[in-house]
């Protein structure tokens, strides 16, 4: 849970839905993280709303009666923003505004806002612009309600409908635009990767806010921007790294996460070409999350989706410095022992055990374990290298710790 400290933010109610395919289990922990975007984004979340439901209403996502208890507390507590954990239609966002009378966004619109606060490059900025471009298109409808409200009267019939059209067209002009500059700073990095020569390429990826840019920072010794946010990192970096005498290029790339907005995963496909092209895959795993087999899982799809499902990985689970399981009285015969009780040596003997030595337990930012990780990731470098040039495999040796 965020701490609820920032006085003077912009409040917050979050809402959501407990359904057959989504437990209440479940529905806590989609609101903890829209409450942690929320924090990301700079709001502060002052209320949360469930209903139980076997799907979400078509006009208004929740209940009449739900409904009226969010209005009922908005209304008391003067909140100016309702965020819903799904995707809303045009025509849902339509109603709940009209209802609320307040700004409505849903999880996909808050993530395309912390984009957009995130980005820094004229690249990261062009995708996150074609997200909401797409994102806005079939919403347009909904910023025209004022001409709702002149009733009939002449010439208010048509032009209306021909200034939705226009806008329409604008954006669609606009998307267009925005796909042929990405599709012309693709081709320039293109370049820019062939330019780096045969350097072995390694790839941190994983869910947001594991730990992906410390580790980077940590062992490539860089100053990549990193932050307990989610979505601190949007643009991909690259930095030559060298463990022992053995060089290669390592990049930090995107976070991924749950629900991940469509127009997302196709406007930053092309910034995961770091990850298509990359010899290795380091997927980083925060350990202390209560949760980190559904991300691991998450991230698995993605990769997935981009092609790399097989690429050679290894697993690094980070945070071990702060990752606690629950403790149960000895004398307790009534709780049942779960996952929630687990050691780090628990977790070593379940299926991580089948992953071998593809499994490493770190903790980037207080730099435990890294000389197993630098010896692993030398290992795996090496073995690559000395496979796409056997005749200098006498330059790389098997790792020494007193190598100077």
């Amino acid at each position: 849970m965020i701490e609820k400290k920032n006085i003077g933010l912009e409040k917050v109610v979050l809402i959501g839905v407990i359904t057959r395919d989504q437990d209440e289990h479940k529905s806590q922990e989609y609101l903890d993280e829209l409450e942690f975007l929320t924090y990301t984004a700079g709001g502060r979340v002052v209320k949360r709303f469930t209903q139980k439901m076997d799907m979400p209403n078509p006009k208004t996502f929740i209940g009449s009666g739900k409904m009226h208890d969010v209005e009922k507390f908005i209304d008391e507590n003067e909140v100016g923003t309702a965020i819903f954990d799904d995707e809303l239609s045009p025509a849902q966002e339509r109603n709940i505004s009209k209802i609320l009378n307040c700004k409505v966004l849903d999880r996909t619109n808050l993530i395309l806002d912390i984009f957009a606060q995130r980005a820094q490059t004229s690249y990261a900025r062009t995708q996150v612009e074609l997200a909401q471009c797409q994102y806005l298109l079939p919403r347009l409808k909904g910023m025209w309600t004022h001409l709702e409200r002149q009733k009939g009267g002449i010439g208010m019939r048509g032009p209306g409908e021909t200034e939705i059209e226009t806008d329409r067209r604008i954006v669609r002009d606009k998307i267009a635009l925005l796909k042929e500059k990405i599709k012309n700073i693709d081709k320039q990095m293109s370049v820019q990767r062939g330019n780096r020569g045969s350097l072995v390429r390694v790839a941190l990826v994983g869910y947001t806010n594991v730990g992906k840019s410390t580790l980077m920072n940590v062992i490539s010794k860089s100053k990549v921007f990193a932050e307990n946010k989610l979505f601190a990192t949007l643009d991909t970096t690259v930095r030559k790294v060298v463990i022992k005498n053995l060089p290669f290029l390592m990049s930090d790339t995107v976070g991924f996460i749950r629900k991940l907005p469509t127009q997302l995963v196709e406007s930053f496909k092309s910034t995961l070409d770091e990850v298509r092209e990359a010899d290795l895959l380091l997927h980083v795993v925060d350990i202390s999350h209560p949760n980190f087999e559904e991300h691991i899982e998450s991230v698995h799809k993605i990769l997935g989706e981009i092609d790399c499902g097989n690429k050679p990985t290894i697993m690094v689970f980070n945070k071990i410095d702060v990752y606690q399981e629950e403790t149960i009285d000895e004398d307790d015969l009534v709780t049942i022992r779960t996952k929630a009780h687990y050691t780090l040596n628990d977790w070593k003997r379940t299926w991580m055990n089948k992953i071998g030595d593809k499994a490493l337990f770190i903790s980037a930012i207080k730099k435990e374990n890294l000389e197993d990780f630098k010896k692993r990731v030398y290992q795996e470098v090496r073995q690559i290298h000395i496979t796409r040039f056997p005749y200098n495999n006498f330059l790389y040796p098997d790792y020494d710790e007193n190598m100077a």
